[in-house]
């Protein structure tokens, strides 16, 4: 029997689509090893409760202190901490977000527990865990069994299927009491800045329309977000604008929208690279999406290896082309 915990994240008092991911896989896990699955909020915990039970949830701890509002890894450690052990639970299950790739080595060295990170495959089996992890900047996939107990593990976003909730089921929810010291909040945050682009975050996406070298400057990003309004005017999904390392580094675009080792993974259901030749530490960061589309004018380059559907053509001519086409298929100005 495998108890498990799964920490909830939210943002912006809405649960992150990734925890629902991890909740929904706890959730089988527990069916086949004939455990429980166990929710954790800390901070804001109120208004959850319909949502984490039909995703999963069998009990709900929460841990509502004002102080928690805003993360901080050794109060949220320390609360992990105290929920694990009041579930009795074998396992912790997180989305590795930034947040999540913060929390989960802290929780592990709690436990004095070594911690598996940014999974992509997970099974239970003959009572033991399977997981799936990528190696090498993603070159190789390994599969391991886990004997640690308790397991530590984060998943990584948008891998994983959230599933459909099931309004039939209930979860009961305490109020849980860690024993939080001053000590714990030496560190404070003193204040959240959020870049109000009013674009859409590449880890949520579910289509990441992205450009490279071939994109020549600023505004061959502003062809790229003409493509992403269509997309959006279309409904297909929440569309995001992404880019290449050398696209960043030569200041076109933010840091935020990088893809790739040094800066975000996705798993986009759709991936279109524009003008990306594919150095090995992109593909890391975008090779896990379900589909890759690449349009390059070098028919050598690396992104064909990967890339499901690829196109040699100069991207000028290839965006414009998708647009209007779009724009028919969808009745969208």
């Amino acid at each position: 029997m495998a108890n498990i915990l799964v920490f909830i994240e939210t943002k912006k008092d809405e649960i992150r689509e990734f925890s629902l991911e991890v909740l929904n896989t706890a959730s089988k896990i527990a069916d086949a090893s004939g455990g429980k699955v166990y929710a954790l909020l800390v901070g804001k915990t109120d208004g959850f409760d319909d949502t984490l039970a039909h995703y999963g949830a069998d009990v709900i701890y929460k841990v509502s202190d004002e102080r928690l509002s805003n993360y901080l890894t050794v109060p949220y450690a320390k609360a992990v901490k105290a929920a694990m052990d009041k579930a009795g639970a074998s396992v912790f299950l997180l989305s590795a977000t930034s947040l999540g790739k913060d929390l989960a080595p802290r929780v592990a060295a709690k436990f004095g527990v070594p911690m598996v990170s940014d999974i992509t495959g997970l099974e239970y089996k003959d009572g033991k865990f399977e997981i799936v992890k990528p190696l090498y900047a993603g070159k190789v996939y390994g599969t391991f069994e886990l004997s640690a107990d308790p397991a530590i593990i984060s998943l990584r976003p948008k891998i994983f299927e959230k599933g459909e909730p099931d309004t039939s089921r209930s979860a009961s929810s305490e109020e849980l009491t860690v024993d939080l010291t001053d000590d714990d909040f030496r560190a404070k945050v003193v204040e959240v800045k959020e870049k109000e682009t009013g674009e859409i975050d590449v880890t949520e996406a579910d289509i990441i329309v992205s450009g490279g070298r071939g994109v020549k400057g600023p505004e061959g990003f502003e062809l790229l977000r003409q493509l992403i309004d269509v997309l959006n005017k279309a409904g297909v999904g929440k569309v995001a604008l992404g880019a290449s390392r050398v696209a960043v580094d030569s200041g076109w675009i933010d840091h935020s929208h990088q893809v790739g080792q040094t800066g975000k993974v996705v798993a986009p259901k759709l991936y279109m690279a524009f003008g990306i030749s594919g150095a090995i530490q992109h593909l890391a960061g975008m090779r896990t999406s379900k589909v890759i589309v690449a349009v390059n004018k070098d028919p050598e380059a690396p992104i064909f290896k990967v890339a499901d559907y690829g196109l040699v053509e100069d991207l000028f001519k290839v965006v414009p082309e998708m647009i209007k086409e779009l724009k028919e298929i969808y009745k969208v100005e």
